[in-house]
């Protein structure tokens, strides 16, 4: 009898363990699921106010675990010069980093945030990152019989994801793919060019940012290949770079079938060679302001092109539908929203956001199904990336932060950029090469001693920083024999001198 009720007590017991296994046993969590199985599954259990803090990306300024937590926030980013501490380490970054997702993970179902940062030429943000050529030096860097160089912005790609991966981020909003068609766009530094064809073979640097998409994949699907890679940001959508006049944000005035030659094929290999998330314009096209634009952003990038990943705004660029900016911002919400925008770039205004898309969507002035498809395509690039297995970051990677093979890279495109537009007088009498024993080197310019002028925008600041080098390199290198070098900071010493002069004075 004893063995009976042992037996019985023993089936019992398996019954409850299995029953308390199924209970726990949740599809999003399991790895072996398919996507789709975890997406649905996820969003099944998620309220309304958790599927619309998954659309909010705020910056790090306003960022804390509580907010994190209590707000289902989506996303954080570091704008231009946000960073955790003055010349912050890698460590630093990280700490940050984790202190904001562990804030994410204590929600109700534990969904991470993606966390983005702009690294347009290198991880430029971050003290003693690598900083590479903007793009319109590389967008120079092919030789007289190619065009451009792919491969060299594919391994400056790889580089890139490695250095931000290092300091716990896996996210960028990179590339842009303007077209430049102005000279006087402010910006033109961030395009690769003019001729739309080179900017559609420098997209190849995704390959690098993202990992190439293995073959047999699926191609046009977001794919992001492992913890040494990140997922990238075509942007801005569309025409940018094509404003009248040059004049930033202003209105492109173009033709569909201009548009679709000039401004779009890059988002169109983009997308197939699996970029993640794309990024709209400030700008407008033919007077509608992209950000509200549901035919582009909706009808033609997301069924046209078959785009899935999700659709991103730019600082505050909900907010610039209306002039002056933020002016009637729950008309913003609902424009932008509607026009197909998945995640929000709020960054600091969350509350007031998250209250008029909550109250949109219960009045039914926005339709559920338009929240359900931002929502999934979050999920998709967060899932796609392994966020859900691996959300927090480590430190094994801190020293690949400015590594001297970086560094040779960034070099080596420093001196396939350079373009020589004429070489002396002519062919006979050629100024270049320079003798290697020469005794003195003129360098002119308000340039010519800043290193802050000679990076650019986008580093460690948005508009940059002014900083001296003193020529470190040209001395370290032992370019001049003596190491004399004649400095000439004020510009207008060049106005009213001849180039023979300039020359004269060169080889004296």
């Amino acid at each position: 009898m004893c063995r009976v009720w042992v037996h019985l007590v023993s089936i019992v017991l398996l019954w409850w363990w299995i029953a308390i296994a199924e209970a726990e046993y949740i599809k999003y969590k399991d790895p072996k699921q398919p996507l789709k199985v975890r997406i649905t599954d996820l969003m099944s259990r998620m309220t309304l106010e958790e599927k619309i803090g998954q659309m909010v990306q705020i910056d790090r300024i306003v960022a804390t675990p509580e907010i994190m937590k209590n707000y289902s926030i989506g996303s954080v980013l570091s704008g231009g010069g946000s960073t955790p501490l003055p010349e912050a380490s890698a460590a630093d970054w990280v700490n940050m980093v984790n202190m904001f997702q562990k804030g994410s993970l204590s929600t109700r179902l534990g969904i991470p945030m993606i966390y983005g940062i702009d690294a347009v030429h290198g991880h430029n943000n971050v003290y003693n990152a690598t900083i590479f050529p903007h793009n319109i030096g590389l967008g120079a860097t092919g030789q007289v019989e190619i065009s451009v160089d792919p491969e060299l912005v594919r391994r400056i790609g790889a580089a890139t994801a490695l250095e931000v991966r290092a300091t716990g981020i896996p996210y960028i909003f990179a590339p842009c793919i303007a077209v430049c068609r102005d000279p006087r766009w402010g910006r033109c530094y961030e395009s690769y060019s003019e001729d739309h064809k080179i900017v559609e073979e420098m997209t190849d640097i995704i390959l690098g940012l993202q990992g190439e998409v293995p073959a047999g994949s699926r191609k046009a699907v977001p794919y992001v290949g492992g913890k040494n890679k990140v997922a990238a940001c075509a942007k801005h959508f569309v025409g940018d770079g094509g404003t009248t006049k040059g004049i930033n944000e202003n209105n492109t005035v173009i033709d569909m079938h201009g548009l679709l030659s000039i401004h779009m094929p890059a988002y169109a290999d983009s997308i197939f060679k699996g970029v993640s998330t794309i990024m709209v314009s400030y700008s407008s096209w033919n007077g509608i302001k992209m950000h509200a634009n549901h035919y582009l952003v909706t009808r033609f990038l997301k069924e046209t092109l078959k785009f899935k990943g999700f659709v991103i705004s730019d600082w505050e660029g909900i907010d610039r539908i209306t002039s002056p900016p933020h002016s009637n911002y729950s008309y913003s919400v609902q424009a932008g929203i509607q026009a197909g925008i998945d995640m929000v770039m709020v960054p600091f205004n969350y509350i007031e956001f998250i209250d008029d898309l909550t109250y949109m969507v219960k009045h039914k002035i926005i339709p559920m199904e338009r929240i359900d498809d931002a929502v999934g395509r979050i999920l998709l690039v967060k899932f796609t990336m392994g966020l859900f297995e691996n959300p927090l970051a480590d430190l094994s990677l801190v020293n690949e932060l400015g590594k001297q093979e970086h560094r040779d890279l960034a070099r080596e495109a420093v001196r396939k950029s350079l373009v020589l537009l004429k070489n002396g007088k002519n062919a006979n009498d050629p100024l270049l090469p320079l003798p290697k024993k020469t005794s003195k080197i003129l360098v002119a310019g308000t340039h010519a001693d800043n290193l802050g002028y000679q990076c650019g925008g986008w580093t460690i600041n948005w508009q940059g920083f002014n900083g001296n080098n003193y020529t470190s390199g040209l001395e370290e290198e032992g370019s001049c024999s003596s190491a004399i070098i004649d400095l000439y900071y004020d510009s207008s010493y060049l106005e009213d001198q001849p180039l023979e002069s300039m020359l004269d004075l060169q080889r004296n």
